[in-house]
């Protein structure tokens, strides 16, 4: 099994900064692209930022400039940084993973539970 455990959620104003942080743990071999969605009410699941083993990046055009996603292969950790946050940032931020567990072969997509991300105005 592997588990994303996700933290540094809450409630910020607008024009201010939050970090998120995701770690995944348990029977990882490798894991690959790991990455944050994020899911508004009413609205799908979209993807706001990806960042594959070797550090190549890509972002939803709505959060490039103002958000960055980093990672720790050693701990395999994710994180993203976002500043100048908006009111339509608010959702909740789900972690993934893309991990190929020990005796696999092939990758599945891990999800973290979710943390709530609230920017007022």
């Amino acid at each position: 099994q592997v588990q994303l455990v996700e933290s540094g959620g809450g409630l910020v104003q607008a024009g201010g900064s939050l970090r998120l942080s995701c770690a995944a743990s348990g029977n990882i071999f490798r894991v690959n692209i790991m990455g944050w969605y994020r899911q508004a009410p009413g609205k799908q699941r979209e993807l706001v930022a990806a960042i594959t083993s070797g550090g190549s990046t890509n972002y939803a055009d709505s959060v490039k400039g103002r958000f960055t996603i980093t990672r720790d292969n050693a701990k395999n950790t994710v994180n993203i940084q976002m500043n100048s946050l908006k009111t339509e940032d608010t959702a909740v931020y789900y972690c993934i993973a893309d991990v190929t567990p020990h005796g696999f072969l092939r990758a599945f997509d891990y999800w973290g539970q979710g943390t709530q991300v609230t920017v007022s105005s």
